[in-house]
This record gives structure tokens, C-alpha cells and sequence, in this order.
């Protein structure tokens, strides 16, 4: 192989080639700019650094194309203490961590600190540990030594370093932001905000840690977390609030920290119906940004609600012509005709703001699938099979725990039907609420301020069940509950190393075409490893699949040849962090 320059308009560009057949050459790698290739590499000779690296790359070529042999002896034991088998998953994982220039975003919170460990290395062992092997810190600090790099940190270092983590909270997002942006497209127009919240397996409150609503009805101590995600489903901030906080006002003070952090100002924020309190629309009606809201109709006044239920007057997208719901499925051909049809009908709500001094109007837009009814009904019968089974298996005087709880459907009576006292109370299906529950089957309703038609409405709508499947993806895949850490600053810390595990998952997710489910990525990741061959090199350890190739053809270095020389496994590791 050898060097040839070409010159161009901005200068001189670099190339390394080699001859192939008919007296012609091909380009090896394209080197770059010579003034560019000075500065990423610190060389001042950049023809001779161009020729030491066309000089490796003829070694590795030619160290390739040998065959390797192996000697083994059957009665020579592994020496002890040596490493046999070592993780290489988290390299695809690295490869975006530095393309998040997290080593940076480490390196200057370095130079504010006085602290003598590698910030660095302890925060990229708890991303790739988190996604891995989610655990404990202790746990994860053990597992790192499964990884194919080395660490020199001390266990004690890494509670200290969540403290630092900590202080560098709303850092630490701010630069994410920035420099994900230019690994990533980040769609900012339309945000999502939910929240869930993290139990602790402690029977007493402290700091943040309170108790409160948990949304897994358990009866420990919570903190809460929220979450702004952006439209293309990557993770833009959180917060961490006290476990008995109202979630309906963490929304304003995270949504004022992305204005004046993340320099946004003109988006749509899209919660559902527990978020959006009338402060919380108020808010969002205000400069240049704006709110789509899904409405309870239950919740909603009388009048309105019966003009929501009111068979009449309902349209389909694209046409003015008005349809009765109750009779779009009188036969069964209609009903096959219109089964996956969306019709809808919206209503303007008028409204003043007194504290800004603005209007304050919503549009009310309401929405009806056959599809959508016999899902729910589908899901109640379910429902109403087990509440058969608690009456059957005589569990009926347990206590209805939430309003998804099956004993919502069973009655208690108490007295005969003359108003007596009777001495055993009886249980039974209470036909009223279950027909009560009926009336709103195939109904969806969404609020907003946005002058638009329903199909983009719902279309922005749609797009909240990313947000649910980030917190999944957090609660079940990165077992980011129970928490074990107990102090204020280190729980805020722990949520912050979930986020970014989150933010590095979903890019790669993203890399990959979108092609592949979470638990496929995960399992792949996790089982990725490769065993030492004596002194010759490492042999990959797991099963190569169309997924191990994407992963591959996405990072631009390969793990999976049948031996992996020790200069090539070195030259993978400088490629997984842009060298």
C-alpha cells in the first residue's frame, strides 16, 4: 500500500491505495484534509504520519491472510488468576458513548473538582453496566472486570463519583443535548413528557425517598422521576422530585430548564390526561409553544360529555359528510367495512388566561374506532373472569387496590331488600358498572391549542407510547428499580446513569434501522464474548446472527473472525472510541 495526495479547492487530500489487477489501483482509506489530518492526530509531518499508517495497514493485511495455529497441552492447567473469557458487547455500546464526547463532558467536570479517580472510566462502566448487566454498584463494579478494557478505579470511588454526578445534574444534560445533536437528528418540535416513579425496599421515609402513589401499588417509599422525550423517541431530560409530589408540577420547572439550558422555545408538548392540569395547558399556551392533551371523558361536564357520547354528527378525515356511529356496524358487512375507519367530531372550548392576559382556546377533538371498543371490551372480559374467580375462590373481601382493579366490577351487599341488616354480606358482578364502563368503549379524546386537523393531532398523539416504553425499557430491561443507594444526591445520580444508558440504547436502537426489538439487542449485547487462545489471539464465544453482522456493519469493526489477533483486538478497541 502507499500514500498519494490529490489537491483540492480547501488543499491537499490524503489517500492510501494499492495496486490491483490491470495495471490499476483502488482507494484503501480516505485520510482526509491535510490540514485536518494535523489537527485530529497532533502530527506536524502528515505525509510520513500517512505512510507509518499505510505501513500498518500492509501489516494487518498481511497478518490476515495467515493461518493460525494453536498449540494447546491437555495436561497444562490455566495459570491461576488468568482471565480466559472477557465481554465485547459494550464496544458498540462504547463506540456512541464517545460519540456523545462523554469523555469530554467528563474531562470538564474534572477541572472543576478536586478528585484524583478517572470520572470517565467509573461513569462509562455504569452506562455499559446498567444495560448489561443491571445490578447493584457493587455488582456492576465486579462485572466490569468482565469487560475486555481494564479498569483502575477502587470500588469507594464510585459513590464519590456520584456525588460529583450529581452536582452536575443539569450539566451533564445540557452538553448531552448539544453533542447528541451531532451524532443524531433530534426532532424538538413535538415533546413528550410523562412520569413513573422507583420504589425502595425500606419500610421508612427520608430525603427524597416518600411515601406515595406508586404506580406498582407497593407499599414502600418512592421518589419520582420525569421525562422529556423528544419526537424521534430519544430521551432529552429528567427530573427527580419527592415521592408524594404532585407529577403535575414537575412538568413546568423541567420544561423552563429546556428553554434556558437546551435554548428550545418553540415546541408542542404532548402528555396524557394525569398531566395536564389547566396551569400546565395555561403555560404551554404561551410564546411559541403549544399542547396536545389527552382528555378523560369521564371527567369531563355533563353537557359536554354528552355531546362527546352523541352518536350523531360524527366525520371521517378528508370528508364533510356526517355519519351516525350507531350505525356504521348494524351488519356485518358494515362492520368489516368500517372496522379500522377513525371518525371523529371536535368542538372550539373558549377560554381567557387572567395572568398573562391572553386567550386561552382549546380544541376539543374526539374520536371513535370499532376497533378501539372491542379492544377495551376484549380487555374487560378478562377483567370480569377474574373477579368470576375471586367470588368462585371466595378472595372477594380483598380490597380494590386501583380503579384497573378487577373488584371494581364486584358489589357488596350489605342489606336485604327491604333495608335490613343481614348477617353475611353477599358479593356479586355489578352488571351497573360494568355497563356504566360500556358507554365510553371506542371513545379517545385529545385537547389542544395547535391549529390543526385531527390527523396530524393524532398523530403527534401517537407518539406517547415511546415515552412508556422508555420507562419499560428502564423499570424491566435496566432494572432501574429497586433503588439501593440512599442518599439524596446518589439516587439523583443513579436516575442521571439510567437516562444516559437510555439516551446511548435508544441511538444505537436508531443506528440499527429500527429493525430490531429491545430484547433482541439486549441478549445479543449480553451474550457477545470472546475466550483467550494462548498467546495467539481470542476466540469469539457466541452465535453470529443477522443482528451481530448489523452491529458489525454499523461500527465499522468486526469481532466475530474465527481468531482475532491481539493488534487487531487493539485497533477494535481505538475504532470504538473514534482513534
Amino acid at each position: 500500500m502507499r500514500v498519494t495526495t490529490n489537491k483540492t479547492k480547501n488543499g491537499n487530500s490524503y489517500y492510501i491505495i494499492r495496486s490491483i489487477a490491470g495495471g490499476s489501483s483502488e482507494v484503501v482509506e480516505k485520510l482526509g484534509l491535510e490540514q485536518d489530518i494535523r489537527k485530529k492526530y497532533n502530527c506536524d509531518d502528515v505525509l510520513a504520519w500517512a505512510k507509518a499508517r499505510a505501513r500498518k495497514l500492509t501489516e494487518d493485511e498481511k497478518e490476515s491472510k495467515e493461518k493460525v495455529m494453536v498449540a494447546f497441552e491437555p495436561h497444562t492447567l490455566i495459570p491461576k488468576g488468568q482471565q480466559q473469557a472477557f465481554d465485547v458487547g459494550y464496544l458498540f455500546l462504547q463506540q456512541v458513548y464517545y460519540e456523545l464526547k462523554l469523555p469530554l463532558i467528563c474531562k470538564a467536570i474534572s477541572k472543576r473538582h478536586a478528585f484524583h479517580y478517572d470520572l470517565n472510566e467509573i461513569l462509562s462502566r455504569l452506562i455499559y453496566g446498567r444495560i448489561l448487566f443491571p445490578s447493584s454498584k457493587l455488582s456492576t463494579y465486579r462485572q466490569s472486570t468482565c469487560l475486555f478494557e481494564k479498569s483502575s478505579f477502587a470500588y469507594h470511588d464510585i459513590p464519590r463519583a456520584l456525588s460529583v454526578i450529581a452536582e452536575e445534574f443539569d450539566y451533564i444534560q445540557e452538553r448531552l443535548y448539544k453533542y447528541s445533536s451531532e451524532v443524531i437528528p433530534r426532532k424538538t418540535g413535538v415533546l413528550y413528557y410523562d412520569c413513573t416513579n422507583f420504589y425502595f425496599e425500606i419500610e421508612e421515609e427520608s430525603g427524597m425517598k416518600m411515601f406515595g402513589k406508586s404506580k406498582e401499588n407497593r407499599p414502600n417509599p418512592i421518589v419520582q422521576m420525569g421525562l422529556f422525550m423528544d419526537y424521534s423517541g430519544l430521551p432529552l431530560a429528567i427530573t427527580i422530585t419527592e415521592g408524594n409530589k404532585n407529577e403535575q408540577l414537575t412538568l413546568q420547572p423541567l420544561e423552563k430548564n429546556i428553554m434556558s439550558d437546551f435554548e428550545l422555545s418553540r415546541f408542542v408538548v404532548c402528555t396524557d390526561a394525569g398531566l395536564s392540569s389547566t396551569a400546565n395547558r395555561k403555560f404551554n399556551n404561551y410564546g411559541e409553544r403549544s399542547f396536545v392533551t389527552t382528555q378523560s371523558i369521564k371527567k369531563l361536564k355533563k353537557d359536554r360529555q354528552a355531546w362527546c357520547l352523541n352518536p350523531q354528527g360524527w366525520k371521517l378525515p378528508g370528508s364533510d359528510t356526517l355519519y351516525d356511529i350507531s350505525k356504521i356496524d348494524d351488519t356485518e358487512e358494515l362492520k368489516n367495512r368500517n372496522y379500522d375507519k377513525v371518525y371523529y367530531k371536535e368542538t372550539y372550548i373558549k377560554g381567557y388566561d387572567d395572568e398573562r392576559d391572553i386567550e386561552f382556546n382549546q380544541t376539543l377533538f374526539v374520536t371513535y374506532s370499532l376497533k378501539y371498543r372491542d379492544y377495551l371490551r376484549h380487555v374487560r372480559q378478562g377483567q370480569l373472569d377474574r373477579a368470576c374467580k375471586l367470588l368462585d375462590h371466595g378472595k372477594e373481601k380483598i380490597e380494590r387496590k386501583g380503579m384497573h382493579d378487577v373488584r371494581r366490577f364486584i358489589r357488596r351487599t350489605t342489606k336485604d331488600s327491604n333495608g335490613n341488616e343481614i348477617s353475611n354480606d353477599s358479593y356479586d358482578i355489578n352488571q351497573d358498572a360494568v355497563a356504566e364502563e360500556e358507554k365510553f368503549d371506542g371513545f379517545y379524546a385529545v385537547c389542544t391549542n395547535l391549529d390543526a386537523d385531527v390527523e396530524e393531532v393524532i398523530r403527534v398523539n401517537k407518539g406517547r407510547w415511546e415515552i412508556e416504553e422508555s420507562f419499560r425499557i428502564m423499570k424491566n430491561d435496566f432494572d432501574a428499580r429497586p433503588v439501593y443507594v440512599q442518599r439524596d444526591d446518589r439516587i439523583k445520580a443513579h436516575f442521571l446513569t439510567c437516562f444516559i444508558a437510555l439516551l446511548v440504547f435508544r441511538i444505537l436502537e436508531k443506528k440499527l434501522g429500527g429493525e430490531y426489538t429491545c430484547s433482541g439487542i439486549l441478549s445479543t449485547l449480553r451474550d457477545m464474548k470472546i475466550t483467550k487462545a494462548a498467546d495467539a489471539g481470542y476466540l469469539p464465544s457466541y452465535t453470529t446472527t443477522e443482528l451481530t453482522d448489523a452491529l458489525h456493519e454499523t461500527a465499522g469493526f468486526r469481532t466475530d473472525y474465527q481468531i482475532l489477533r491481539n493488534r487487531h483486538m487493539q485497533g477494535v478497541v481505538r475504532r470504538s472510541k473514534g482513534l
